[in-house]
């Protein structure tokens, strides 16, 4: 069974988080949304306040098929700082697990070493960090096991994106469809 996490941070770009969660539960994907910081309760970067599913410690590694991190600043810069989100990042990348990231979060996989040598791409401002990177310019971008994608504007292709990846091309397709997505 798919389980997606979705961490979240004080300062979270509400839209890149949230629409990908929405998402994701539409097509029946277990998706928990990760409190990083001191409580369940998180005030996103326009000031609009959710509560986590469960805190950062909860989470089991070997549950997950997916790692998600949402852009927005502060929240960036509060995932970049968390040294369990790092260490979780980077074993879950070693055993094959998808690792997703947009807007600006592109640059905590630069920063846990995951984009060396990957096509990637991220919100346009942060396009210098991404050293390691081969930068695209497409909506969302996957290499292997890494998802990237633009900004907010994106977040709907990133969130489908995710369903294809785990459970095909006509489940993302009949998703886009429901929520009259497209033409």
């Amino acid at each position: 069974m798919n389980k997606v996490f979705v961490f979240l941070a004080d300062g979270f770009e509400e839209i890149e988080g949230l629409t990908v969660v929405d998402l994701l539960r539409r097509a029946d994907i277990d998706t928990v949304t990760v409190s990083i910081g001191d409580s369940k309760s998180i005030i996103g970067s326009h000031h609009i306040e959710v509560k986590a599913d469960i805190m950062f410690h909860e989470v089991l590694e070997a549950e997950g098929t997916v790692f998600v991190l949402p852009g927005g600043m502060p929240g960036t810069l509060h995932l970049k700082e968390h040294e369990g989100l790092d260490k979780l990042l980077k074993k879950a990348y070693a055993n094959g697990k998808y690792i997703a990231a947009i807007c600006a979060a592109p640059t905590v996989l630069e920063k846990c070493g995951l984009l060396e040598g990957k096509k990637a791409t991220s919100y346009p401002s942060v396009q210098e960090e991404l050293k390691s990177a081969d930068y695209q310019t497409d909506k969302v971008v996957v290499d292997q096991n890494i998802i990237t994608s633009r900004g907010m504007g994106t977040a709907i292709e990133f969130g489908a994106k995710i369903v294809e990846l785990l459970q095909g091309e006509q489940a993302k397709e009949e998703l886009l469809e429901s929520i009259v997505y497209g033409d």
